[in-house]
């Protein structure tokens, strides 16, 4: 049995400290069942995010009319903006995998991993099938996978996942999406700008249940004007025939009991299915129980403030965790990991402003707390609503959305939720200014914004007058 100082199982952010465990002089070994990079890298945020930049400059082309510029698109070539994304990503990874192959100061094992004691796996497949290796300290980074729902008959239909959706190399004729989220919102603005008649399917009332209800609600109704969407219904059966695959959705009953829609059912015909309803965390492919690791009713690993599991000299982070399913967090909880591990004190991840992003067509972002929570937790808040055509740079660009910030009595900055072109850009400097300023709305509206910039309207948005929750102004 190989003994090394550090393991870490997965290889997306968990090599962020891997490299700071072998900086520090420890032994290093990383076990990776699959190509090197993680999720993000290989299945989801690089390679989607380099399709949609192609969808973005395709739509602004088709709105050109729009500026009095007469364009055309002549051909598409799918296939071919497909594998050079793909040929991109693949050469990301592979270099990782020579740096590492390469190093003497790792040691990497592609293999898939199994506990079976306290800090201790046994290697499953590879060159190293069977092989047991053990550590003072481990670190599980080991990612999650698409959740797959109980829809009768979706085992005996050739399905996508967002995985195979992300290799199509021709968009299909009618797509039927089953889920609201982010990776539904994104993939039907890919494959819906390229041709593709979109249904998208979710449980609840509005796509992007988890963003401010305002946004989620103009969110959905400018997709509802691009596609066929279907909210608040429930996929309850699928069959495939020939070329052809119908679904099935029922209502699904909102909390306390009422069905979100009258129909009885709705039944939606297409070519192909993509199923993306959430996430799955990996651990059940690791044996967790066997190294004393708990997980809570979803499979995620529970961690404490400092990300250590219940098991002794094992730590998690990143989407295995569940906090937040973004790159981002991951990182972010990496370099906390790091310094709680090589430096003096324990310090607890902060995820007081971590923002999100929806890359589809209208953009959407956020940070912090929603309208809807605080209203839930009777806390008392302000907030108000500025639109991007009230701004010279919206204007010109003909840009439809809002910023809605939303702060305390004495202004500090609860959250902010954008809607509309540039929003992950835009939402940064809200996080800046709850992270590096004084928190408040004067860090915004004190400072000097670029005219006529789209920054403006974030800037804008923090200095009228807010209204407060319960109705009165502030």
């Amino acid at each position: 049995m190989e003994e090394y100082d550090f393991l870490v199982i997965g290889s997306g952010s968990g090599l962020d400290v891997a490299n700071a465990a072998a900086n520090q002089g420890q032994s290093v070994a990383i076990v990776e069942k699959g190509r090197l990079g993680g999720t993000c890298l290989n299945r989801g945020c690089i390679p989607s995010k380099q399709l949609l930049y192609h969808a973005d400059v395709l739509k602004t082309i088709e709105r050109a009319d729009e500026f009095h510029i007469d364009a055309t698109v002549e051909d598409v070539d799918i296939a071919e903006i497909v594998r050079e994304v793909t040929e991109d990503v693949h050469s990301s990874s592979d270099a990782i995998e020579r740096g590492l192959a390469s190093s003497d100061r790792h040691d990497l094992y592609k293999a898939e991993a199994r506990f079976v004691d306290e800090r201790t796996i046994e290697l499953a497949d590879g060159d190293h099938d069977g092989e047991r290796l053990t550590a003072d300290t481990v670190l599980v980074a080991a990612g999650t996978r698409p959740a797959v729902p109980p829809i009768d008959g979706l085992e005996a239909v050739d399905y996508l996942t967002s995985r195979e959706a992300l290799q199509l190399e021709s968009p299909p004729d009618h797509l039927i999406i089953v889920g609201g989220g982010y990776i539904a919102a994104e993939l039907g603005h890919f494959f819906g700008t390229f041709g593709s008649d979109v249904s998208i399917v979710g449980r609840r009332p509005h796509l992007l249940p988890d963003a401010d209800a305002a946004v989620a609600a103009e969110f959905t109704e400018r997709y509802a004007d691009r596609f066929d969407v279907y909210t608040g219904y429930e996929a309850t059966a699928v069959v495939e025939s020939g070329d052809a695959i119908t679904l099935e959705a029922r209502p699904f009953p909102e909390p306390g009991g009422n069905a979100a829609n009258d129909v009885e059912t709705v039944s939606v015909t297409g070519d192909e299915l993509l199923v993306a309803a959430g996430r799955v965390p990996n651990t059940d492919t690791l044996n967790v129980e066997a190294a004393g690791i708990e997980t809570d009713a979803a499979g995620f690993v529970e961690t404490d403030a400092y990300l250590r599991t219940t098991a002794d000299g094992v730590w998690a982070l990143g989407d295995v965790v569940g906090e937040y399913l973004l790159k981002h967090n991951a990182n972010h909880e990496a370099r906390t990991v790091a310094r709680n591990l090589f430096g003096e004190d324990l310090e607890p991840v902060d995820y007081s402003a971590m923002p999100f992003a929806v890359f589809g067509s209208p953009a959407v972002a956020g940070v912090g707390l929603t309208e809807q929570e605080l209203r839930e937790s009777d806390r008392e808040y302000a907030t108000r609503t500025y639109r991007y055509e009230e701004t010279a740079r919206g204007s010109a660009m003909k840009a439809e959305g809002f910023v809605k910030p939303i702060i305390d009595l004495k202004g500090e900055i609860l959250g902010c939720h954008i809607i509309g072109p540039g929003a992950s850009d835009l939402i940064q400097e809200v996080v800046v200014a709850m992270t590096a300023g004084s928190g408040t709305v004067r860090d915004i509206r004190d400072s000097v914004h670029i005219h006529p910039a789209l920054s403006e309207v974030v800037q804008r948005a923090v200095s009228g007058q807010f209204t407060r929750g319960d109705g009165h102004d502030h």
